[in-house]
């Protein structure tokens, strides 16, 4: 019987290969693992047929190491094998790991997590789009969907803005969106629920609800409750904006501490954010908008549908991150 070994699928872009390799021949020596196989994504494929290989090849576990669209890609493939995903953060925002409590900066202590034992089941969420000539397509995603202000910043952020200047490659995008502050028209429906209309600027579906530098988008979001958990941006004026940017930093800050939880519990909702929560999200638009996940742009929809498929990847994590719970249902907004 051969020895267990890792798959290592990596975008060369910003990655230290060198030290990589060190820590991952450390642990193969430490768990009697055999030589781990390397498979390196290309700028025509981000990952699917690297992880592919990874999976035809019997891989005890397959680490990424990239950015949130390469395990996005890979993680497509994997949850169907049934395989456990580890995770090694090297892109620009890295809100999966962030939302699992991974280290960031520590490459010998991401590679010892992938070769140990703890896996946490996490929600992978299904997005069927549909562009205005009738052609469907059907992604998954494990963090955020995004329409509006958030697709602008992966339509307009190149991979090499964000290579040289990470999430400072974002700002002229959201700075052009705050100025027009364009709202959009939208007939939405949650579950079986009626049909509802509105008006907003952005609209996130998250499997996920913190951002970088610690902003909590989606207080209710939990990466492993078997729900999608929406809420539409819809600031009126400048003033509107500054609201949402306060109400995200205090929730986040507030977050951190069960008395800060309680608390906020107190304050008043903000209509400029308004959430929703169940496992199908159905949209429809008067005009095509363009729409990310997790970062990576899919062009032009009028309609989509999100669900979501409970548990269905299992990903390495230490001690802490698999014992991390609900954000504790924190309000931040109104209904929508």
């Amino acid at each position: 019987m051969q020895p267990s070994h890792a798959a290592i699928v990596y975008n060369p872009v910003r990655m230290p290969l060198e030290r990589v390799r060190r820590a991952v021949e450390e642990q193969e020596r430490r768990h009697g693992w055999g030589p781990s196989r390397w498979y390196e994504t290309s700028g025509g494929d981000s990952g699917r047929r690297a992880a592919q290989d990874a999976v035809e090849g019997g891989a005890a576990v397959v680490v990424v190491a990239g950015g949130d669209g390469t395990v996005r890609t890979v993680a497509e493939v994997v949850q169907e094998a049934g395989m456990p995903l580890a995770l090694l953060p090297t892109g620009t925002g890295n809100l999966l790991a962030r939302n699992l409590g991974l280290p960031l900066n520590d490459v010998e202590r991401c590679v010892r997590i992938a070769f140990g034992v703890t896996t946490r089941r996490v929600d992978v969420a299904c997005a069927e789009l549909e562009d205005e000539s009738g052609a469907r397509s059907r992604q998954t995603f494990l963090v955020m969907a995004g329409i509006g202000l958030d697709a602008e910043m992966a339509e307009h952020a190149g991979a090499l803005a964000k290579q040289r200047l990470g999430w400072l490659a974002y700002v002229a995008p959201i700075a052009r969106s705050v100025i027009a502050n364009r709202l959009f028209h939208l007939d939405y429906r949650v579950d079986g629920g009626h049909t509802k209309s509105a008006r907003a600027h952005t609209i996130i579906v998250g499997n996920c609800g913190t951002l970088t530098g610690k902003m909590l988008l989606i207080p209710a979001a939990v990466v492993d409750d078997g729900l999608l958990d929406v809420v539409m941006l819809r600031p009126q004026g400048r003033f509107g904006w500054a609201q949402i940017g306060a109400r995200l930093m205090v929730q986040g800050i507030a977050h951190r501490s069960r008395f800060g939880r309680n608390m906020f519990r107190l304050a008043p909702e903000l209509r400029a954010l308004a959430y929703a929560q169940g496992q199908r999200f159905d949209v429809r638009f008067e005009t095509p908008h363009g729409i990310e996940l997790d970062g990576d742009g899919f062009g032009l929809v009028v309609r989509a549908r999100v669900t979501v498929r409970p548990g269905a990847l299992g990903v390495r994590v230490g001690g802490d991150a698999a014992r991390a719970g609900s954000a504790g249902g924190v309000p931040g907004g109104a209904q929508a």
